[in-house]
């Protein structure tokens, strides 16, 4: 095979929080795909950088009272440590906030501008007249216009799922200050997308497939055509680039040097920190640049994402690229979500987990490498971590089948023999595993990303091995005169399986392969050794255990610490949103407390059975003046039970604002048999006698149906 010219990015991590287990689905996919290739004889590189531009930065940098520059510093030396710690080896990890990044931002900024597809017009936005800022659409929060959920987000709400403009939140009030925010002018730069030429390359881009295959997944194609419309409708609006000061980021360039007094949005610049971390290995090892990048590049050029990231790294990044005369990625592969145990990462639960607390519950790194490669096949489908699941399938493929077969050889050629291995023929090897094409069908699952594939694979390979060994049974024969040239030959024949076994392994378990080339006594490993053999006389060194099983015990208390304290909070009604409400809310907090009802025992509580429910149907009651019909599932799975429930919230809901909502139900209570219908339970709703209004309970981001309330 022709070496190849790689060069593959990952999305870069916000410089605003920690790595965690979701995280490293991403960047544990790419590194095995990029020591693949490496593996394989092809010229790749793999760069990152963090993502340090934006508001969040700015804030938080205000909060811990240094500078920007100062925390975006800090978090890259824990992003870097995290990153090496789970083998992530990128051939450059550096940083947005850069020289590089700046050039190349204003570099297309102002080619695009040439070609006419920038434009400035004068906006209407909310401005925070306590902080003197333009607010992003995420700091901006209300109630929803739609549903009437409160403290939802300028851009879409979390309860009901309905999207909006900042302007259309009912209540509005600044996230930084608790302000009411003011509507003010400010002229903005944008990106014209809705330009025909941009709509016209799109269409064909996100359609089409070179000599690889398509650029993008099936799934991601249609979900491109869904975006853009059918040809001539022109879905796509043009995209704000700008932000207005104070902002931490690259100011946008004015005309003969002069300041414009806007700064380029971060979803602008961070893309193109592929391009400057790339610039910057360049610099630092005579790469050419435009062998990569240039618009006659013959070079392959891939994006590993998430899913929720496709609409920028498929429509804005690409004609970006296009459109100022560099080329285009060959091809972006998108991956799923994380979830554990079968649903979203919990704090109160322990399983959101970040990368550094599960180093430091000393778990080895590459269970959870093992483990995520066991579950990808390529496509944009969610994962999950179960961690029952996690134990049981590393301990039986990791230790029960791979590592077992040195362990009960190793020792008797060391004995028994000075180190020593026998002579071991290629047709020996072929006997047992009964396939020669098996290396070949790993690699090409490993290049489609189909690791699960590639796995599955290996240890139908481990199983044969295993079974030679059991077979043959060296313990046996090494206590039996006569025997030792038949010892000598079963025991090197299962350490060349191993090694061979190695060798498909080693883009996933690099580190442990490491180990093995030591044991060994041989050089690095590369795709050619999954299928040569050792040498007679080859000397081995002394067998040394590689990897431990895991303890259910160490999963325990990995989720114990990172369970969020339940306590009750201690902090005080001035941290509510609004100042101005303070007092109100602590006399409604007080008359509240006067006139509760009597006090319960925890016995008398825990005889309520409360449910997170989701509301997959909702309509109105004929003849009903109050009352809703719902249909409430009590699990997520396909054919999970349901319960009908008559709810007196017609006032406050329409019945499709409700459908897909999670809200918790009374599940003990006895049926009741009503005019409309029997109903099966309760749910949840708080409402205030001195003020309009009715609210459904909504448990945290998290909760699934099924789930007991405590």
């Amino acid at each position: 095979m022709k070496p190849r010219q790689i060069l593959v990015t990952s999305a870069l991590p916000y410089a605003n929080g920690a790595i965690h287990l979701g995280h490293l689905v991403e960047y544990i996919q790419t590194d095995i795909w990029v020591r693949f290739q490496k593996l394989s004889g092809h010229e790749c590189y793999y760069v990152c950088a963090d993502d340090t531009h934006g508001t969040p930065i700015m804030l938080r940098a205000e909060k811990e009272g240094i500078s920007p520059e100062a925390l975006i510093n800090r978090v890259h030396a824990e992003h870097s440590r995290d990153f090496k710690g789970f083998h992530v080896a990128f051939d450059n990890y550096y940083t947005t906030h850069s020289d590089e990044t700046r050039h190349y931002s204003e570099e297309i900024y102002a080619r695009l501008k040439k070609a006419g597809l920038i434009e400035v017009r004068t906006i209407e936005q909310y401005y925070d007249p306590v902080k003197e800022m333009f607010l992003p659409d995420r700091f901006i929060k209300g109630e929803c216009p739609k549903c009437g959920a409160k403290d939802q987000y300028g851009d879409a709400c979390e309860s009901c799922g309905a999207a909006y403009a900042p302007t259309e939140l009912v209540n509005p009030y600044s996230a930084v200050s608790g302000a009411t925010p003011v509507l003010r002018e400010s002229e903005h730069y944008f990106f014209r997308l809705s330009d025909a030429r941009c709509q016209e390359f799109l269409r064909r881009y996100t359609q089409s497939a070179g000599p690889l295959g398509p650029v993008l997944q099936p799934e991601a194609s249609n979900k491109m055509q869904e975006w853009l419309g059918a040809p001539g409708e022109n879905k796509l609006t043009d995209w704000d680039i700008s932000r207005d000061a104070p902002y931490f980021g690259f100011e946008i360039p004015g005309d003969e040097g002069k300041s414009t007094g806007k700064f380029f949005y971060v979803w602008l610049d961070a893309p193109i920190g592929y391009m400057g971390s790339f610039r910057n290995l360049c610099d630092r090892t005579g790469l050419d640049f435009d062998a990569f990048w240039g618009p006659a590049s013959q070079a392959e050029l891939y994006h590993f994402i998430g899913k929720d990231i496709l609409y920028f790294h498929a429509l804005f990044w690409p004609a970006e690229l296009a459109h100022a005369g560099f080329r285009t990625p060959t091809k972006i592969f998108a991956h799923g979500f994380l979830t554990v145990d079968g649903a979203k990462m919990s704090k109160s639960r322990g399983t959101f987990i970040t990368a550094e607390s599960y180093l430091a519950q000393g778990l080895n790194p590459e269970w959870l490498r093992y483990y995520y490669a066991a579950k990808l096949n390529g496509s944009i489908e969610d994962i999950d971590l179960n961690l029952d699941d996690f134990v049981a399938r590393v301990n039986s493929d990791l230790i029960g089948k791979y590592i077992n077969i040195a362990s009960r050889c190793a020792g008797f050629i060391t004995k028994r023999f000075a180190g020593k291995l026998a002579e071991v023929k290629a047709e020996h090897m072929l006997a047992i595993l009964g396939d020669g094409k098996l290396p070949d069908r790993v690699a090409q699952a490993f290049d489609d990303r189909d690791f699960s594939r590639a796995l599955r694979e290996i240890m139908a390979y481990a199983d044969k091995a295993n079974k030679f060994v059991n077979d043959q049974k060296p313990w046996e024969l090494a206590k039996l005169a006569g025997r030792e040239e038949e010892l000598h030959q079963v025991c090197s024949l299962a350490i060349n399986l191993f090694k061979s076994l190695t060798a498909l392994l080693s883009p996933v378990l690099p580190s442990l392969a490491a180990e093995v080339e030591a044991f060994l006594g041989i050089a690095r490993l590369t795709w050619a050794d999954t299928r040569s053999i050792l040498p007679a006389g080859h000397r081995i060194n002394e067998y040394k255990h590689l990897m431990q099983r895991i303890e259910p015990k160490q999963i325990e208390a990995l989720v114990l610490a990172n369970r969020e304290s339940l306590e009750p909070s201690a902090e005080t009604p001035s941290q509510q949103r609004h100042a101005q409400h303070q007092q109100a809310t602590e006399d409604k907090v007080q008359t509240s407390a006067q006139t509760s009802e009597p006090v319960i025992s925890i016995d008398d509580f825990s005889k309520v059975d409360l449910r997170i429910v989701k509301i997959v149907a909702a309509a109105h009651v004929e003849g009903a003046e109050k009352l809703l019909k719902l249909t409430l599932a009590l699990g997520e799975e396909p054919g999970a039970e349901t319960r009908t429930v008559f709810a007196g919230i017609k006032s406050a809901y329409a019945p499709e604002a409700l459908v897909g909502r999670l809200t918790i139900m009374v599940a003990n209570l006895a049926p009741r048999k009503m005019k409309f219908g029997l109903s099966e339970g309760m749910v949840l709703a708080a409402s205030d006698p001195d003020s309009p209004g009715l609210f459904l309970l909504s448990p945290d981001s998290g909760a699934v149906p099924g789930m007991r309330v405590k």
